[in-house]
């Protein structure tokens, strides 16, 4: 017979379950809204910009938003639970959609790039939702539940470059200013989701309860978990954000850079369908270490030749290499902290993670306007190098660890 232990995570399971396929959807919708960003945002900037080297300021005011609202998401989750975080999120995604069309209408530079900046916001939020889907579930379950969620971005990579094609001229001469208004009612449709995602507040014990944060964040193996996000997630970004204008500059034409982005944002949540089943096989680290191999392939292909192939083949390959390494990350994370202090350590990653995406992506502009898409892949590489080694002394300090307290006599501690 089942013991009462293994009777508890069957039904917590289960209830996750419901909250995983709820909280999938959600990730389909908020990624088609930063799709439509990330496929317009260089291309309406450049429009709107004084100057060209500010074509991918509406991006980097994404990504900003996307740091700025990580530690907000998490205090307004541990006070008042998860599910008013995605509510106030999906709102402001409503706002993101209503902003950018008027900015557009009206030709308004820096309108535009706040509209992006509360789409940051939104997606900081939604950034959320992997760790949200594994509260609760038995340790067996955990990287299925994060895995499972980010496949709805599968979805995302679809809609939101289709939603681009299909309303980008609607209200012309005035490019795209329809599909921000589209992508407004996208958010309305997400937050009706997110509504019915069932996660109680926490209860006061959880709210002061757990160790200091400088303790957990100081483990070597949450170190290089947040390193390898830092590096995996941002080069990523570098390389997404340059590829439509670079894509312009070397004449291929919007739709090309839309299937491209289209493509690489398949690429980029299609494995999450079996990504958590390899990581409980072979192991968190070994699956970060394989997804940033990939981006190093990704950006070799890109540093190759500058036909659509290319640059369709260099999205693809990064998509699948941020997957791998970017889930791995987040399972590594949830391997360093104690229930209770989930809210405070799962939003100091993100704010790392998007912190250094929001430094890197303003210099993207000048960086592809400057030097040309060949240096965007050529920054690709130290960074990745640098993932690999802190996996590696990560993986090494632990096994001394359980070695010495083998010796000792002693189980080695769970985190």
């Amino acid at each position: 017979m089942l013991d009462v232990t293994t009777a508890n995570e069957i039904a917590d399971d289960a209830r996750v379950r419901g909250n995983v396929a709820r909280l999938a959807a959600a990730q389909a919708l908020t990624g088609a809204n930063s799709a439509v960003i990330f496929a317009t945002g260089s291309i309406v900037g450049a429009t709107l910009a004084p100057d060209m080297s500010f074509a991918t300021v509406p991006i980097s005011m994404y990504v900003l938003g996307l740091a700025a609202g990580t530690l907000p998401t998490g205090a307004i989750s541990r006070r008042f639970g998860r599910r008013a975080a995605f509510i106030i999120g999906t709102g402001l995604g409503t706002l993101t959609g209503l902003l950018g069309s008027f900015a557009i209408l009206h030709g308004s530079f820096a309108l535009f790039c706040l509209a992006t900046f509360l789409g940051g916001l939104y997606g900081s939020v939604a950034q959320s939702y992997r760790f949200a889907a594994a509260d609760g579930a038995s340790p067996a379950y955990r990287p299925k539940a994060v895995s499972w969620v980010m496949a709805g971005g599968v979805f995302a990579g679809v809609l939101g470059p289709q939603l681009v094609q299909w309303t980008m001229d609607v209200w012309s001469p005035y490019l795209f200013a329809f599909s921000f208004l589209v992508q407004a009612a996208v958010a309305l449709i997400a937050m009706g989701i997110v509504a019915g995602v069932d996660m109680p507040k926490p209860a006061p014990s959880d709210l002061h309860g757990g160790r200091p944060l400088l303790t957990i964040v100081t483990q070597p193996r949450f170190i290089a978990a947040a390193l390898c996000g830092v590096i995996a997630y941002p080069m990523m970004n570098l390389v997404m954000t340059s590829a439509p204008l670079a894509m312009k500059m070397c004449g291929l034409s919007v739709s090309d850079s839309n299937f491209g982005i289209q493509w690489h944002i398949v690429a980029m949540y299609g494995p999450s369908f079996f990504t958590g089943a390899l990581i409980a096989r072979f192991g968190a680290p070994r699956i970060v270490a394989t997804g940033l191999l990939l981006e190093a392939g990704a950006a070799t292909i890109g540093l190759s030749g500058i036909t659509a192939m290319h640059f369709w083949a260099t999205l693809m390959l990064l998509g699948v290499g941020w997957n791998f390494s970017f889930i791995g990350a987040s399972a590594l994370v949830l391997e360093t902290h104690r229930p209770q202090e989930r809210n405070k350590v799962q939003a100091f990653n993100d704010f790392l993670v998007f912190g250094m995406m929001a430094i890197g992506s303003f210099s993207s502009g000048q960086l592809l306007a400057n030097y040309g898409w060949s240096a965007v892949n050529m920054v690709v590489f130290p960074p990745v190098a640098l993932g690999l080694v802190a996996l590696s002394l990560a993986s090494w300090a632990r096994r001394r660890k359980a070695r010495l307290e083998a010796a000792m006599g002693e189980f080695p501690d769970a985190i």
